[in-house]
């Protein structure tokens, strides 16, 4: 069955590689028999809106090509629609598509995956944070990482994820609790101290960090884990831990389970999927089913 497909770039994701992406992506969909045309917006609210009119005028999948930022870019476009996402993973983090276990840099075979499944009808059916009426897919982050994503973002030099170390560095010297009001579903609001405080759709963040290491994408309720207070020492202990998603079982570290989130804080920024939310107070729901993912 041929479909058209609308291929939605960011030409700057990964250096660079999202435009090299987009070829070999579109090659390959192109010789499964798919018709494609490109969207890429002057900027990030043009692109988006020439996505939505894509999928208001009835594509039959949205295929984001670049990094998280523009996974995410897509799901805004793609949510709550029933068009299909697909994804070619191009960018520095690439989240999104590791948890969901599709092709990393790799434009040709993540195209024929797509097309693979668009032949066979095959799509997998995923729940989807909302933030007011903004969506994301992975994971909500508050407290020291969001610091070291606010002081990152306010640096001319160095460029690329250099600077991220360096501000990491900075935020570890500055390192002091964070004290927050919580609500999770209909509990009672209640007041914690914490290092930080991650709410995951899906597990990882920051180019493979599984922070949120069994949250899982499709069973309606978020993991929150929450880093309480720690000393600089102890943080560092915990650091490493989270790549391979262990850090749980340290006595600092807490889960919780709920599909609805609130939090508060002074001071503090909220990041989701990579992208800058706004200030806390901020609440955050699951929403079953949210988007249809070609994988």
């Amino acid at each position: 069955m041929t479909s058209e497909i609308t291929l939605f770039v960011n030409p700057g994701a990964g250096r660079g590689r999202g435009a090299q992406a987009a070829g070999p992506a579109a090659g390959a969909l192109r010789d499964a028999g798919h018709r494609v045309r490109t969207v890429v917006g002057q900027d990030a609210a043009d692109a988006l809106d020439r996505a939505r009119k894509a999928v208001e005028g009835g594509t039959d999948a949205l295929v984001a090509v670049g990094g998280d930022g523009m996974v995410s870019l897509a799901l805004q476009a793609v949510a709550g629609t029933g068009t299909p996402l697909g994804v070619v993973a191009a960018g520095t983090g690439n989240d999104f598509a590791r948890v969901n276990g599709l092709p990393v840099r790799d434009p040709a075979a993540a195209g024929a995956a797509i097309a693979a499944a668009l032949t066979a009808g095959r799509t997998r059916t995923l729940d989807l944070g909302r933030i007011g009426d903004r969506w994301f897919g992975t994971v909500m982050a508050s407290g020291f990482d969001s610091r070291v994503n606010d002081r990152g973002n306010r640096m001319s030099w160095p460029t690329g994820r250099f600077k991220y170390d360096l501000a990491m560095l900075a935020e570890l010297a500055a390192l002091r609790p964070i004290r927050y009001t919580v609500q999770f579903d209909d509990a009672p609001e209640r007041e914690i101290e914490a290092t930080l405080i991650a709410v995951g759709n899906g597990s990882s963040y920051g180019g493979g960090m599984r922070i949120c290491a069994d949250a899982l994408m499709d069973d309606g309720l978020f993991d929150v884990c929450v880093v309480g207070p720690c000393s600089r020492s102890t943080l560092l202990r915990v650091f490493p831990r989270v790549y391979r998603g262990t850090h749980p079982s340290h006595p600092v570290v807490t889960v919780h389970r709920a599909a609805r989130v609130r939090l508060a804080a002074e001071g503090i920024t909220a990041y989701a999927d990579g992208e800058r939310v706004g200030a806390l107070p901020i609440s955050a729901e699951t929403v079953p089913g949210a988007v249809r993912l070609l994988s």
